[in-house]
């Protein structure tokens, strides 16, 4: 069996290179700049160029896969996925019916393939009154007000409730106030679902980090001993992780298991919505909006790209997989992203992620007050920017004798990972100052015309990118829920506004806080505790703001 787990303690040689890796490269790209300025402008200015010019063919492809991605996303939340899944009972009978009507709707094509498949060799698939849909929602000490909205919109999900499983896994240090909500919960809701099972994780177990790994694998290996006693398979469940302020759009769960079925590799495949962080997207100060909306777009774009897609947040995965592997692993503080890396080398590289084109909501980053706000979001992102600590834990396993995964693919793989986290903390300080270093720090760089000219041509090519700007402020607008009542229509006007801010949370908050990862990283200062995201709502903001005033007076 594959040795799946991060190592604690004392790293070995080529794993603490690895780890070293991000950082020397985050700050070799600026460090680059600087040096290659006192040598010779003009190789600095071709480096410079060479950036942005990968960096407009990537905003090309992004913008493209944004606007595919946002189109792919309304089409499927028009489906009704209920009748496509019960349709899987009867396939034969259900393909009799379709074959030969044409429609344009949203995977209809798809859907007539799949049921045309499975008529001939229903054996293979198994049926929707089969299957499970184990949930699991994770909580530290969130309060009901957060808590509530998320249990009634996996209520109001179109699937059957009685192949419902709800979990609540809480822990045992977020204090007896978690443990009176989770249990109000079930006392008011427990009748609805299959079973609703509350897991109480304890405190201080040994080699785990404090973070929501520990928490949700306690809640699947009590899982693990669970179903069996109720008579019901692993193969059969789907096992989905939500966070507290999570909210599955209505079709979600028919949905993934209607695509965990028509997949004959399903155990080999984890199941990825689009997390679009808009539950509270008008409560939030503009630049979390900013990064909230920033954010979505890229998981709709991450959908369009499905072997570079990862698990991300929310997802959904087959129990019989995740017994195999001992579920997520309880050493670090960004197992969903690292649960891609867990159950690719586990199946010896034969695993991929399927995206779903529904979307789960969840909450822009909110606290009582503005600068608890502020501060929680650089929080949350130093916390998804420590994915970083993926690149040992797949490099060391790709470059070993023992390696079981094929090495051209898995090359591929971690240069991508490592792609994306030094393109986070440099780039959008090169291209913000990258143009005026030469002429800062050289004087012979005014003598040459291309350096000379240098933020001209950047300032240039940053106009040219707004285009890419005025396509995402168009869909943002057209994605935001409802305007509430409580705001007049100028707050409209502030939601296009704040996309002002753009330079400046790219880089106060993507690139700082993925050098601070990557530093951390770099000096074996490892991030071993998950700080977890302040949760607020309007109310609870304003009753705050209430009570800090009347103790003035």
């Amino acid at each position: 069996m594959n040795d799946l787990e991060i190592p604690l303690g004392k790293r070995t040689r080529l794993y603490r290179f690895f780890e070293m890796v991000p950082a020397m490269l985050s700050y070799g790209a600026i460090l680059l700049l600087i040096v290659l300025s006192l040598v010779s402008p003009l190789m600095a200015a071709i480096y410079l160029m060479l950036v942005i010019i990968t960096l407009i063919v990537k905003a090309i492809g992004i913008a493209y896969h944004t606007i595919r991605g946002r189109n792919m996303l309304e089409g499927s939340q028009r489906v009704d996925w209920h009748a496509r899944l019960l349709e899987l009972e009867n396939v034969k009978q259900s393909y009799r019916y379709h074959k030969g009507i044409h429609s344009r709707a949203f995977g209809y094509k798809s859907h007539l393939e799949n049921l045309q498949i499975m008529s001939a060799h229903p054996a293979d698939f198994p049926k929707p009154s089969q299957i499970y849909n184990a949930v699991i929602v994770a909580t530290y000490n969130e309060g009901y007000d957060i808590l509530e909205p998320t249990i009634k919109s996996v209520l109001s999900t179109t699937y059957d409730k009685s192949k419902l499983i709800l979990v609540i896994a809480y822990e045992e240090r977020g204090g007896s106030a978690i443990k009176a909500n989770v249990e109000k919960l079930k006392k008011q809701y427990g009748h609805e679902f299959h079973s609703f099972l509350l897991i109480q994780h304890p405190k201080d177990i040994k080699d785990e980090v404090i973070g929501k790994g520990g928490n949700i694998t306690f809640a699947g290996r009590y899982l693990r001993d669970w179903l069996p006693k109720q008579g019901i398979e692993y193969k059969n469940v789907i096992i989905t992780t939500l966070d507290s302020d999570n909210r599955p759009h209505q079709t979600y769960f028919d949905n993934v298991t209607y695509e965990y079925i028509v997949h004959e590799d399903r155990k080999h495949l984890s199941y990825q919505p689009i997390s679009l962080f808009l539950n509270n997207i008008w409560d939030a100060p503009a630049p979390m909006r900013v990064v909230a909306t920033g954010n979505s777009f890229w998981n709709i774009i991450s959908s369009m790209r499905p072997h570079t897609l990862r698990n991300f947040a929310s997802h959904s995965q087959p129990m019989d997989a995740l017994v195999e592997m001992d579920f997520w692993s309880t050493r670090t503080i960004v197992e969903d992203g690292h649960q891609y890396w867990r159950s690719y080398f586990h199946f010896d590289g034969d695993y991929a992620v399927q995206p779903l084109y529904v979307p789960i909501y969840q909450d822009a980053v909110l606290s009582s007050t503005y600068l608890k706000t502020l501060k929680a979001q650089f929080v949350q992102l130093r916390r998804w920017a420590y994915g970083a600590s993926d690149v040992p834990y797949v490099a060391v396993r790709i470059f070993t004798r023992n390696r079981k995964v094929p090495f051209i693919g898995g090359v591929a793989r971690l240069i991508r990972l490592l792609d994306g986290h030094v393109t986070l903390a440099s780039v959008s300080i090169l291209v913000a100052f990258g143009g005026w270093v030469p002429l800062l720090i050289n004087s012979q760089a005014f003598r040459d015309p291309v350096a000379h000219q240098l933020p001209d041509v950047v300032s240039v090519i940053q106009q040219v990118a707004m285009v890419g700007l005025f396509i995402t402020v168009f869909l943002s607008l057209k994605m935001l829920p409802p305007r509430p009542a409580r705001y007049k229509r100028h707050r409209t006007i502030f939601m296009v506004s704040q996309w002002f801010l753009m330079p400046v949370t790219a880089i106060g908050y993507s690139s700082f806080s993925a050098f601070y990862s990557q530093t951390r990283l770099m000096v074996g200062h490892y991030l071993d505790k998950f700080d977890v995201t302040d949760k607020a709502t309007r109310e609870s903001v304003d009753e705050a703001k209430q009570l800090k005033q009347a103790k003035k007076i």
